[in-house]
């Protein structure tokens, strides 16, 4: 076995187990620590493959930018102890059965078909094609997906505000 092999199967761990350890926390600092680790080990992956550029938006993007904000919006407004409910029965067994058919959709896939290894040769990319494919509307301009993570980082900072406020509005409704 070899050590980029090890490094898989160590950071494949590192992501499963910190996924589960995300989604099952009632804690919401816990939970967003936790999401940083599976964000930074995805990152490893894309290193892994030799995707830098992939690796380096990872970094920046995901563990950098949506990660940071929401512990910065939960330790801003004081909820650091905040605690979410148990879920009811319902929605436990709703996830669940989406996690088995979600797992036996990937496996399906992933067994029914034979991947092999491409034999062309890695094209060499220099830093003008890639500006040149950032800015670009065509087929492979990267300009849309730039725009839809614009979209999603507004969403978290929408939802990170919500979750951090969501006690105030309550306490002021008593009142």
């Amino acid at each position: 076995m070899s050590l980029s092999e090890i490094m898989f199967y160590i950071l494949a761990a590192v992501i499963i187990v910190f996924s589960i350890l995300t989604v099952t926390s009632r804690r919401v600092l816990r939970a967003a620590v936790y999401l940083l680790f599976v964000l930074v080990a995805t990152a490893g992956m894309y290193f892994l493959l030799n995707y830098q550029f992939m690796a380096a938006v990872q970094l920046t993007l995901y563990a950098g930018g949506i990660v940071v904000l929401i512990i910065f919006s939960i330790l801003l407004t004081s909820h650091i102890s905040h605690r979410f409910e148990k879920p009811p029965l319902w929605k436990i067994l709703a996830g669940g059965s989406t996690f088995v058919f979600g797992t036996g959709l990937t496996l399906w896939v992933l067994l029914s078909h034979v991947f092999t290894p491409s034999s062309q040769k890695a094209m060499e990319v220099n830093m003008t094609e890639i500006g040149n494919h950032l800015l670009s509307l065509n087929k492979e301009g990267f300009v849309l997906p730039f725009e839809v993570i614009s979209i999603l980082l507004l969403a978290t900072m929408v939802a990170a505000i919500i979750i951090a406020k969501k006690e105030d509005n309550t306490k002021s409704d008593e009142i």
